[in-house]
């Protein structure tokens, strides 16, 4: 029998649509510390999007919607 309390939570990853969005806030000036806390995930998951290691093209398309936005 598993208690609710002593059942590991799986960690958040980042998804390609979380990439684009991490993007977006990098270029208006967010800190990569603050981006990751607001997702609950390890700075250096936002460092792996942002040096293309994770969830390459996310760049692309966040310049895409950046273009699209103005």
């Amino acid at each position: 029998m598993q208690n609710n309390a002593t059942e590991k939570l799986k960690p958040y990853r980042l998804a390609y649509e979380d990439a684009i969005n991490v993007w977006l806030r990098y270029w208006h000036g967010e800190f990569q510390h603050n981006i990751a806390a607001s997702y609950g995930v390890n700075p250096g998951r936002v460092n792996d999007v942002l040096k293309e290691r994770a969830h390459y093209g996310s760049k692309a398309a966040a310049a895409v919607r950046l273009e699209t936005a103005a």
